[in-house]
């Protein structure tokens, strides 16, 4: 016999959770579906506690629950497609909510659950269509309108600024949509009312990270030698708070500024004691700074047992030719992370150092690195090019990537309106079924031929403008992917061999190892390279005129990866 009816355990938990007491509302609810099982209202509650609390995996779970025992309940379906969204399921979202398109198409609430899916799973025009269709509904729907002018700049709209002015005219107090005005100034061409903008930002809210960043890449784009001043009075201001060390020590250490990246991580470990990432970064940046006994000194004394410092130690034990311990420490870390891209891309490296056959295998079969030809480029080069050339006149170098001179484009390059940019990705992604036919057969312990035979798609997109005499890649990993690129679009003419050539296989600058690249790829206009994501490239220098590249990254098409 139940102590309580189900709206009086309902009153009860959010009572509790109105108090403050986020426990007691958990308990409460709890209670009321051991005594209520299956009850749709509890478990529909159950899930609005749980997305509070910031738990959305278990808030999908009392949603589903909500809709199996009371089937078609809109309200239930918009519920669940938002959980599973907040989870990293966005595909799964846009299932759930796709079975109620009819009846949820008319409601401004689940046209914008609807646009944040199809945000979220990556489809930037799907999410602006029911973006649209929300705000036709209701025009003041604030995170319609904040969603709508986000994917205005992703795409490379022309009204994104007068986007963004709707939405602060309806949520003047959203820092995020302050932060989108600066990004799109930026991208219009208003460096100085961007810089004002971010700055703001900063001042008012110093722990934010992503402001410091965009303050931290204007700064760069604009010269100045400190540009990482904002995180140093962000730490004063705010001294309490760890990520904003964390985070100015990754900005330092992407553009090889290790040795201020080691001030700034045993400055923080000194804070902090009581976080050893702090000092797992110290060492890091200390060895890539060329201190290897400063790293040592940190590494014996690290209370750390986890995947990335062993990686990392690893690193380490290969710059002091220690390939046993290397080895040892690696075989950890992928026994914690299987297929972790940066751990494989180490063994296959240590591999190399130690004679091993296996490294043959991870990277030398035939297949796995290919320059082929891009399909129809003839027809899609030329457009694209000349688009490219004016997004780049108003692009910067980034922070935190290899690129050291030239610029590369904002954003996703392929999530933008341009046909000629739709037209050289269907180009491109023909071209990589061609890489695909040809690789070795499906190796279920390999890390891309166990992907062989499964969906791949694209993520993240980008181009790439270096100018003679010094622009070119470090080398580097994308450890986000399975299979890497470079599709080469202009050259200088007349280039001599090596020149900007692609090196596949050399070690990254800061491991000091005398090993030449597994292969060089000879640029050829209007040709994609392809190769696994686990072999580090870089590009040579060149001497003059121009070099121009589009980039993407391929994973796996599972909903975890949105």
């Amino acid at each position: 016999m139940s102590s309580l009816t189900p709206q009086e355990w309902h009153g009860r938990a959010i009572s509790a959770e109105r108090a403050g007491d986020v426990a007691a509302a958990k308990a409460a609810i709890e209670q009321a579906l051991s005594e209520h099982p299956g009850h749709a209202d509890l478990l529909n509650t159950a899930g609005n506690l749980a997305i509070r609390r910031g738990e959305p995996a278990e808030a999908a779970e009392h949603f589903a629950a909500a809709l199996k025992a009371r089937p078609g309940t809109l309200d239930f379906a918009i519920n669940l497609g938002i959980a599973q969204t907040g989870a990293g399921f966005p595909r799964e979202a846009r299932r759930t909510l796709l079975d109620f398109a009819e009846e949820g198409a008319k409601l401004p609430r689940y046209c914008a659950a609807m646009g944040h899916a199809e945000r979220a799973a990556g489809d930037p025009a799907g999410a602006a269509r029911w973006y649209d269709a929300c705000i036709a509904l209701d025009p003041a729907h604030a995170r319609a309108l904040h969603g709508r002018a986000r994917m205005a700049i992703e795409r490379g709209e022309a009204d994104a600024v007068e986007r963004v002015d709707r939405a602060l005219a309806i949520n003047a107090a959203d820092a995020d949509l302050w932060l989108a005005k600066a990004q799109a100034l930026d991208v219009a061409g208003d460096v100085s009312g961007a810089r004002n903008i971010a700055e703001q930002i900063v001042q008012q809210a110093p722990g934010w990270l992503e402001g410091l960043r965009f303050l931290a890449q204007l700064r760069h784009a604009m010269g100045d030698v400190d540009f990482t001043a904002p995180y140093a009075e962000a730490a004063r201001r705010a001294p309490q708070d760890p990520n904003i060390p964390a985070d100015h020590c990754a900005v330092l250490a992407g553009l090889d500024y290790a040795a201020e990246a080691v001030e700034v991580a045993a400055d923080a470990y000194r804070r902090f004691p009581d976080q050893p990432h702090f000092g797992l970064l110290e060492a890091i940046n200390a060895g890539a700074a060329g201190d290897d006994a400063h790293a040592e000194s940190v590494f014996a004394e690290l209370q750390l047992e986890r995947a990335d410092r062993w990686l990392h130690e690893a690193r380490h034990r290969i710059r002091l030719g220690q390939l046993d311990r290397a080895q040892e420490l690696l075989e950890k870390a992928l026994a914690e992370q299987a297929w972790d891209i940066s751990a494989w891309a180490m063994r296959g490296i240590a591999w190399r150092l130690a004679g091993d056959d296996r490294a043959s295998w991870l990277h030398e079969q035939a297949g796995l690195v290919s320059l082929l030809p891009l399909v129809d480029a003839e027809a899609v080069l030329a457009p694209a090019i000349e688009k490219l050339h004016a997004l780049h006149d108003g692009s910067p170098m980034p922070l935190g990537q290899s690129l050291r001179g030239g610029s590369q484009t904002r954003g996703i390059l392929f999530h933008r309106l341009e046909p000629e940019f739709a037209a050289l990705q269907q180009a491109i992604r023909a071209t990589l079924e061609n890489y695909r036919d040809q690789l070795p057969s499906h190796d279920p312990t390999h890390p891309l031929l166990r992907h062989r035979d499964t969906p791949w798609k694209i993520l993240g997109s980008w181009s790439v403008r270096l100018f003679g005499g010094g622009d070119h890649h470090t080398a580097h990993i994308h450890p986000q992917g399975i299979v890497s690129s470079a599709c080469y679009l202009v050259l200088p003419e007349g280039r001599q061999p090596g020149d900007g050539a692609l090196e596949i296989g050399r070690p990254a600058p800061d491991l000091r190892l005398d090993l030449g690249p597994v292969q060089v790829i000879e640029p050829q206009i209007g040709h994609l390279a392809l190769f696994p994501s686990t072999l580090y490239h870089g590009t040579t220098p060149f001497s003059a005129a121009q070099r121009m590249t589009v980039a993407f990254d391929v994973v796996t098409d599972e909903d975890s990866l949105p």
